[in-house]
């Protein structure tokens, strides 16, 4: 066990008996007194965020999550099927732990997955990805990358991004995933 003064970003510590992810964790002083360390924890079973304040001396369990390369399968209604690259067995899991990286879900790509005790908690995608376009305004001529004018463009997987007046229906793009924003086309 650890004191909370040892409490740093993305950790993953057990806090009433489940694992947590910090987000965000800064020491700070008291007028009379020790220090605290006022935190912001994510509980990866919900991914629901919550504070906390720590006294300095108080203990903490870090646990090691095991981080798997998966394949994305398909999806089945709200049930994401993932296969490890290693062993080939299969998992499913649901789309409360794949949350926000669904709109990036395409047949294929590899992800990492986060087990504790051999449950997924999480997962994290690829800096990139690359998506087709499904749909989106006319070409324009003349429109540039540069130029600041943009257009909504719906991709194979339901996400909407905005990308240059030059890129058509049918085309790849490289979105970023972090931001889900537009980088590039995608060179054939």
């Amino acid at each position: 066990m650890e004191t909370a003064t040892k409490l740093r970003r993305g950790m993953i510590v057990l806090y009433e008996g489940q694992p947590h992810m910090v987000a965000e964790a800064h020491h700070q002083r008291t007028a009379r007194g020790g220090a605290v360390i006022q935190s912001r924890l994510k509980r990866l079973s919900d991914n629901k965020y919550f504070e906390y304040r720590w006294i300095s001396d108080e203990k903490f369990t870090e646990i090691e999550l095991d981080q798997i390369p998966m394949e994305f399968l398909y999806q089945d209604g709200d049930s994401f099927w993932f296969m490890n690259q290693e062993t080939f067995d299969q998992i499913m899991i649901h789309r409360d732990i794949v949350a926000e990286a669904a709109q990036f879900m395409i047949p294929n790509i590899v992800v990492r997955v986060f087990l504790h005790e051999g449950n997924p908690l999480y997962i994290t995608l690829p800096v990139t990805v690359t998506l087709a376009i499904t749909e989106t305004g006319p070409n324009v001529k003349g429109g540039t990358a540069s130029g600041g004018s943009t257009k909504p463009a719906t991709l194979e997987t339901g996400l909407v991004v905005q990308v240059p007046l030059f890129v058509e229906t049918g085309e790849k793009i490289i979105v970023n995933t972090a931001d889900g924003t537009y980088e590039s086309r995608a060179k054939e």
